[in-house]
């Protein structure tokens, strides 16, 4: 594991990103109390009928066990699934700065599966190509390195997410999945505008569910295939779990401005990397809550939690594919 994530960050291109100015509309007490409600309400919607009302001892038990965990980074490292190995050698190519695309669409082609998502994105509506792009090297070329390699992590990270275990965990997999790619892209948004680095925020906010995933399946053996249901707890937690995760990015190396991001984003004095994680965490939370019409567009929560760039950020969210 250490080995890929090696080759991830080997070749990252400097990014050309117009600055993002970070909220200056509300004191910092409002918005910590705005990003509290907005991580009790995505807790609240995630979990769903899955809820229960769960004893004050077994809240505690959930949120010892998972902390015990983040104490043993081995452990909880393998409590996840590893990367295709095909993908692991892209990487390793994508660090070479002077491959010619020809000779990445010959690595690619190697699997179907992989062929079919690199012309999928680049025909997606965030690139919005002139005209259809039904070629391998024409995708290639569209989404250059950069693209590419921020692809791959998406690719490498998506079996990580997806968990194959029953009960809650697997229930909520898919809205965990969709709410780390977007939380990856809004952090890199902002990470320009916070002088922090683009590519390792699109990083921390693929990395920093991955102990959530772990997290629930905690919860859902000690409430018996249910968990806890009060907004409180949620946001304990969601800390608990952004812990676990930053605990295994440490242990597979990963730099240090992502393993601090995760373990300090929603920190009252966090690094710029943090910042630029806290925002894009909760500008891909707001999108998922207007999705599914939890909130609305004119809700406080938005117009006010939100400035004008992130607002447009947001916005732009809804070009992911899905």
């Amino acid at each position: 594991m250490k080995n890929w994530i090696g080759r991830l960050l080997g070749g990252a291109e400097k990014e050309t990103v117009a600055p993002a100015p970070v909220s200056a509309t509300l004191t910092f007490d409002d918005a910590r109390t705005m990003a509290t409600e907005v991580q009790a309400t995505y807790y609240r919607w995630l979990t769903g009928s899955s809820r229960c009302t769960a004893s004050p001892e077994q809240e505690a038990q959930i949120l010892r066990e998972v902390r015990s965990l983040a104490a043993d980074p081995v452990c909880a490292s393998g409590l996840v699934p590893r990367i295709p190995e095909l993908i692991a050698q892209l990487l390793t190519s994508l660090s070479d700065e002077n491959i010619s695309t020809g000779a990445l669409s010959a690595q690619v082609g190697r699997d179907l599966v992989l062929v079919a998502e690199v012309i999928r994105e680049a025909n997606s509506a965030y690139y919005r190509p002139v005209t259809p792009i039904e070629t391998l090297e024409g995708a290639v070329t569209m989404l250059g390195l950069n693209g590419l390699r921020m692809l791959l992590a998406r690719i490498a990270f998506r079996p990580l997410l997806r968990v194959t275990t029953q009960g809650v965990a697997r229930q909520v997999a898919p809205i965990v999945w969709k709410h780390a790619e977007r939380c990856a892209f809004a952090a890199s948004v902002m990470a320009p505008g916070l002088s922090a680095g683009v590519f390792e925020a699109y990083l921390s906010g693929l990395m920093q569910n991955l102990g959530l995933q772990v997290a629930f399946q905690v919860a859902d053996r000690v409430c018996e295939g249910k968990v806890p249901g009060s907004g409180e707890f949620g946001i304990a937690f969601f800390a608990a779990s952004r812990e676990l995760s930053s605990v295994i990015a440490s242990h597979w190396d990963f730099p240090p401005d992502v393993v601090k991001a995760i373990a300090h984003a929603h920190e009252p004095e966090g690094s710029h990397p943090a910042q630029a994680l806290a925002l894009g965490d909760r500008i891909a939370t707001l999108r998922l809550l207007l999705d599914a019409g939890v909130i609305g567009d004119d809700d406080p929560l938005v117009m006010q939690g939100l400035n004008g760039f992130e607002r447009r950020c947001l916005g732009k969210l809804l070009e992911l594919s899905e």
